[in-house]
């Protein structure tokens, strides 16, 4: 399960926001989208979704061009998590959760003991199964993040793509979340903006800076002391883990 974008462009009006991006994830690996605000990652989060077409390049799935997939098929092969998600309706966990199954029942056909299962297996999946019942709008933001993420799971997708998912969440939260989203056994793609997080937790990275690719390739190779003076302007020390084996970026002030 391969997902890739070649030469991907794509504009707002006359403004080039994706421009010229190659990047590809393969079968169960995670890439990390990062850099600058405005640097592109959203927009091309959307394009690998299949939520935009490109106005050049082509995004494929499998080798396949994304164009060719039917809407339904789409649905059913990729799922995505917003930055931001909220609702006025009345509803619970298992409300949301049950969303996911949309793509594969049509408007006329009952709901199934399957259903159920793959739902509940989601919810086992972020750690929720004894909240099913609980509303809505009294989770906080890490649980709510975790039932969006279980209703992607109830998908049953290949590829998960998440955009910014630990934006505005304490950093206990973050670990939390992006640590459920690495051990999942799915291809994922996932804007973050913390450099030491997506370099613990992302196996390969991209790195954007005014909606073009700077860098990629592992974490080890891509996020060097020169580079992230030059994407983000500021001075850092990298350094191995003694924790976790992964980079970890020391700030200068």
């Amino acid at each position: 399960m391969t997902l890739a974008a070649k030469s991907v462009r794509w504009l707002a009006g006359r403004k080039i926001i994706v421009d010229g991006v190659s990047v590809g994830v393969e079968e169960g690996q995670t890439l990390g989208l990062i850099g600058p605000n405005g640097s592109g990652k959203s927009s091309l989060i959307r394009l690998l979704a299949g939520l935009r077409a490109p106005a050049s390049g082509e995004v494929t799935m499998d080798g396949r061009p994304m164009k060719g997939f039917a809407r339904r098929d789409l649905a059913r092969r990729v799922a995505v998590v917003e930055q931001h998600s909220a609702t006025e309706a009345n509803v619970t966990v298992l409300d949301v959760v049950r969303l996911g199954r949309t793509p594969h029942r049509s408007a006329l056909s009952p709901w199934t003991t399957a259903d159920d299962v793959i739902v509940e297996e989601a919810l086992a999946r972020v750690g929720l199964s004894e909240r099913g019942s609980q509303s809505w709008h009294t989770l906080s933001g890490g649980e709510r993040q975790r039932v969006q993420i279980a209703r992607a799971l109830a998908q049953s997708p290949a590829f998960l793509i998440l955009d910014e998912p630990t934006n505005h969440l304490d950093i206990q939260h973050q670990i939390d979340i992006l640590k459920l989203v690495a051990d999942l056994p799915l291809t994922t793609v996932v804007a973050i903006h913390d450099l030491n997080l997506a370099a613990r937790f992302c196996d390969v990275i991209a790195v954007l800076c005014e909606g073009r690719l700077v860098a990629f390739g592992p974490p080890a190779e891509v996020l060097t002391e020169p580079l992230i003076a030059e994407v983000f302007g500021v001075s850092a020390h990298v350094s191995t883990s003694q924790h976790h084996g992964r980079l970890h970026i020391q700030f200068r002030m």
